[in-house]
């Protein structure tokens, strides 16, 4: 968020899963590259690796869990991991 804005963390649990909401007010994904930001080597920034989130949704689904993305311009975006909840 070059110009600044809120990013909040937000998590909840249910019965057989346990939710973290990651939302920020930035300018938003345009939805042509929501189907590509979890490619490995894709990135929209200079320099960048495109490894991130394409390791970030590896790990998640390494722990049986899910990684979504919504989005929309001028709005922000929100990622949510799900994974299985445990007892313990």
């Amino acid at each position: 968020m070059p110009q600044g804005g809120t990013l909040t963390l937000a998590g909840q649990r249910t019965a057989t899963h346990v939710q973290l909401h990651v939302r920020d007010t930035g300018s938003g994904i345009p939805t042509e590259q929501l189907t590509e930001i979890f490619a490995p080597l894709y990135t929209t920034k200079r320099g960048g690796s495109g490894l991130g989130l394409y390791i970030v949704q590896e790990i998640v689904a390494a722990h049986g869990g899910t990684l979504a993305v919504e989005s929309a311009l001028g709005c922000g975006t929100t990622f949510t991991v799900t994974l299985p909840a445990t007892d313990g």
